[in-house]
């Protein structure tokens, strides 16, 4: 009675461990399942790490704990399902002990599974019947597939990763470190350049499609950090969605068309994560009256033409609160360096929940 049950207890973990890697590795897609070993794994490690970070008293070494998590968290995932297949087939494989010699007990049935998975085939324990063999095969077979699929995973994460950093690094040399819509706006704010800013939306609006694909169907992503100071993908997406949204709303002279593309598909990226990872919305513009004053002000400086304040404000209030909230979110969930207007106001919007974020 005991074997049978530790081999459906076996065959249902091997189970779930096949169907969190197909769903985490090969689906390009999200997956509603709650059971799986990837999202927990990420649930129950990430409000530590977060946590852990926080407590540092300077950026620096905050930026240095929080950026050894994803690349560590990877490996933990690939270890637990090994781990999770070795102790799946030592269930299976005690079930079947009496083809299996010697196999006295659920540790060493363990251990035999173990070498299997491995492919590690010391000869010190030798299955002598059918159904055993196939079991000990299946284990090796399973054992090498979710070795080669999990550095599969890593190469894709880290393509990923390198496509989404280049447009981030680049755009420091035009909006700063951290960041900011209205450095971008100064940056591209003389006669000669102000028809660049067109394409430097458009150039965006395919960076957001790009990374909003990569980013749901592989949610580890954006656990992963910006090698550079101060510098970061949640930050820089609010930077031109700001910037877009000043054009939009403010200036009368800037390339409306291409900042109306990119506000459009930007919000819809962050929306999509901000849904995927559970956080409400929250109608709010984030940005006091005075800042907003200040900002156009520095727009003037700049050489733009501007609307009419009290209009401009009531338009930018509406188009910001489209985003800013959810976007904080992001930026406190991640710690992400406080950029103007993103992250710094982390505290006037409910902190999201840790517990929700998934994978």
């Amino acid at each position: 009675m005991i074997e049978v049950l530790c081999g459906l207890i076996g065959v249902l973990v091997v189970a779930t461990v096949l169907w969190d890697v197909f769903e985490t590795v090969v689906l390009p897609r999200p997956s509603p399942t709650r059971v799986r070993p990837a999202r927990n794994l990420v649930r129950l490690t990430w409000p530590i790490w977060r946590s852990r970070a926080l407590g540092r008293d300077t950026s620096l070494k905050r930026e240095r704990v929080l950026g050894t998590y994803a690349p560590i968290l990877v490996l933990m995932l690939l270890a637990t399902w090994i781990t999770l297949l070795a102790l799946g087939f030592g269930g299976i494989l005690y079930a079947l002990r009496a083809g299996i010699r010697p196999v006295p007990d659920l540790a060493t049935a363990i251990y035999f599974a173990g070498e299997s998975v491995l492919t590690l085939g010391y000869g010190d324990i030798v299955a002598v019947d059918s159904a055993a063999r196939v079991a000990s095969l299946l284990a090796a077979a399973l054992g090498l597939g979710v070795l080669a699929l999990g550095i599969t995973y890593l190469f894709s994460l880290y393509d990923s990763f390198q496509k989404r950093e280049v447009l981030v690094v680049r755009l420091e040399a035009r909006a700063g470190a951290p960041p900011s819509g209205v450095a971008l706006l100064e940056t591209y704010g003389s006669p000669g350049r102000r028809d660049a800013l067109g394409d430097f939306f458009l150039a965006w609006e395919a960076w957001a499609a790009e990374v909003l694909d990569t980013h749901v169907a592989y949610p580890i992503l954006a656990y992963f950090r910006s090698s550079h100071d101060n510098v970061s993908w949640v930050s820089s997406v609010g930077a031109v969605l700001d910037a877009s949204a000043l054009v939009l709303t403010t200036v009368s002279d800037g390339p409306s068309g291409e900042a109306q593309m990119v506000q459009r598909l930007g919000q819809h990226f962050v929306e999509d994560l901000a849904n995927f990872f559970g956080w409400p919305a929250d109608r709010s513009p984030a940005v006091e009256r005075h800042e907003f004053d200040a900002a156009r002000q520095r727009l003037l400086a700049a050489g733009y033409r501007c609307r009419d304040a009290d209009e401009a404000w009531l338009q930018f209030q509406t188009l910001r609160s489209a985003y800013a909230a959810r976007l904080n979110a992001m930026a406190s969930f991640w710690v992400t360096p406080p950029a103007m207007w993103i992250g710094d106001r982390s505290a006037r919007h409910a902190v999201p929940d840790l517990g929700r974020a998934q994978r």
